[in-house]
């Protein structure tokens, strides 16, 4: 038996369910792709798909489970059209860009109502990252809704009335902020300037002309209640 004979093998359809599970696939075969016409529900978990094109094919699917698959950012943007899918599993990928996944599902499927990414770094939850907190994760899924008002379940939990309503009361300010990175600053100032930043004052003055002010002080310093001479002894001065 050749490795395409057990992979076909491997492969089961069952009133609409296509599976097939744990096989590492990269790439669609020609044997999965044979069901694109009766399959409504499909299951790729624990494979290693780098395209997700082919998935234009399925015309009925309403249900797509892709966990453990090593979907990246890069990876999401083959992910095509499919108007009639209200559910998707993307647990446990590498997927980063939460801006970027959501404006994809957001053109891509309209339909959309179950909506998992638990175990991605785009999901600030205890799988994700041991900093993150309840606190994070709540912001997280405001943001998620805010761009898929249409979501009745994000990850294990049921979307409520009152998170849809606080989505779309704090609007952008939900968005992640990336931190500024101050050489890029400086760089991008140096260049509109011509010169290298520098703290100092870009012209020097010659010598006699520079400004200088001599006063006398009215008050006269005896060194009392000084913190700096609190271990020095008289004749150590």
């Amino acid at each position: 038996m050749d490795c395409d004979d057990s992979i076909n093998n491997c492969i089961s359809l069952c009133e609409g369910h296509l599976s097939c599970v744990g096989l590492d696939l990269e790439t669609f075969t020609d044997e999965l792709l044979t069901h694109t016409e009766s399959t409504t529900r499909l299951d790729l978990t624990f494979n290693r798909l780098k395209d997700l094109q082919p998935l234009v094919s399925f015309t009925k699917l309403t249900e797509l489970i892709l966990d453990n698959n090593w979907i990246s950012d890069n990876t999401i943007l083959t992910f095509p059209r499919l108007p009639l899918l209200h559910t998707l599993s993307l647990n446990k990928n590498r997927i980063v860009d939460l801006g970027q996944l959501l404006w994809l599902l957001k053109e891509c499927v309209p339909c959309l109502s179950y909506l998992s990414l638990i175990g991605n770094e785009a999901c600030p939850n205890e799988l994700s990252s041991l900093e993150a907190g309840e606190e994070d994760y709540q912001r997280y899924r405001y943001n998620v809704l805010r761009h898929l008002p249409k979501l009745e379940f994000l990850d294990s939990r049921r979307v409520t009335e009152k998170e849809c309503l606080a989505s779309q009361i704090f609007g952008s300010s939900l968005d992640p902020v990336k931190p500024v990175d101050n050489s890029e600053l400086n760089e991008a100032s140096s260049k509109a300037c011509g010169t290298t930043y520098s703290p100092l004052p870009h012209v020097n003055k010659l010598d006699g002309e520079h400004h200088g002010t001599l006063v006398t002080s009215q008050y006269t310093y005896h060194g009392k209640h000084s913190e700096g001479n609190r271990f020095i002894r008289n004749n150590e001065l």
